[in-house]
């Protein structure tokens, strides 16, 4: 239920070791290159799957991948309470693990964030860990994260949350231009804020960030060239 480590030991809970991530993206690696086809790997959390992706890439294969901020602001010793609000799937790894994934993001290897976001309601995440669900609400928090726990350039935050998933996911080509319908987020990249999950806009409450000074948010969205949201803050 979280990470096999040396926190998983101490709380007496079942470990997820990071090769049951490493052994699948290298089976998959092994038949994307055999096949010649496409390959996308979601949640990408430990160094040896990161290394198999890079090692891929430079051979040619098509192959992307991306991560959740959490995989790159927390460790597994997230959990060291009990905090079922930091069980997830995959789980948080060790701090080598996330100063990996900072690394493939800085160097390219990883190519989007995804913000993995997973709302369950606050009865289901007081159980007991074993039995509570995997998951936590990601959407609030994402910009900031990445902003403030990264040394990332405003377009390469724009190519991670926006143009490589549309890529990815083949979403029709989109931009600003004359007489189109504008769908874009508007950023305030000095803003300071601290969230709070008691003023989330979500429904539920899962967060470990709750508490977390941030610099970096969202303050306004435009879908169909109309305004659905603004933070008036």
């Amino acid at each position: 239920v979280m990470h096999e480590g040396i926190y998983s030991t101490r709380l007496g809970l079942k470990g997820i070791p990071g090769a049951a991530e490493e052994t699948m993206v290298s089976r998959d690696l092994i038949l994307a290159e055999i096949t010649g086809s496409k390959y996308h790997v979601a949640h990408l959390s430990t160094r040896r799957s990161l290394e198999n992706l890079r090692k891929a890439k430079s051979r040619g294969l098509r192959v992307t991948a991306e991560v959740t901020p959490h995989h790159f602001a927390l460790t597994d010793s997230a959990v060291a309470d009990y905090d079922t609000n930091a069980k997830m799937n995959p789980p948080l790894r060790s701090a080598d693990d996330v100063a990996a994934i900072v690394e493939g993001i800085s160097d390219g290897t990883i190519d989007a964030i995804a913000s993995d976001h997973a709302p369950h309601h606050i009865n289901l995440k007081m159980l007991e860990f074993d039995r509570a669900p995997f998951g936590i609400t990601g959407m609030e928090t994402a910009v900031g994260l990445a902003l403030t726990k990264l040394q990332l350039s405003i377009t390469r935050l724009i190519e991670l949350f926006s143009i490589n998933p549309q890529k990815i996911m083949k979403v029709a080509p989109w931009g600003l231009f004359e007489g189109s319908d504008a769908d874009l987020t508007v950023l305030d990249l000095n803003r300071t804020w601290t969230f709070d999950v008691n003023q989330s806009r979500s429904r539920s409450r899962n967060s470990p960030f709750h508490g977390w000074p941030m610099k970096g948010k969202a303050v306004g969205t435009i879908v169909g060239g109309k305004l659905v949201f603004q933070d008036r803050a």
